[in-house]
């Protein structure tokens, strides 16, 4: 397959894959596996938040509580 791409981007890419010891595909496979893991990591986060217990009303007063507290916390230190 070829893909074209504006020169600028073209050296861009080979710099980077140049400095990291890489041909271009393997710089382009790198980085697309990065993605999928980052993506994979994030959505492992979001279910690991959504079941992370009962859900919390969060309003301004709950801001301003959590700010109080941790000032205690950091004055306390």
């Amino acid at each position: 397959m070829s893909i074209r791409i504006p020169a600028n981007l073209e050296e861009r890419l080979r710099a980077k894959a140049r400095n990291e010891g890489l041909t271009i595909e393997d710089y382009l496979e790198r980085l697309i596996a990065a993605e999928e893991h980052a993506e994979q990591e994030l959505t492992a986060l979001a279910l690991e938040g959504i079941n992370s217990g009962e859900p919390a009303e969060v309003a301004s007063d709950y801001w301003q509580a959590k700010h109080r507290r941790l000032d205690e916390r950091l004055k306390n230190r």
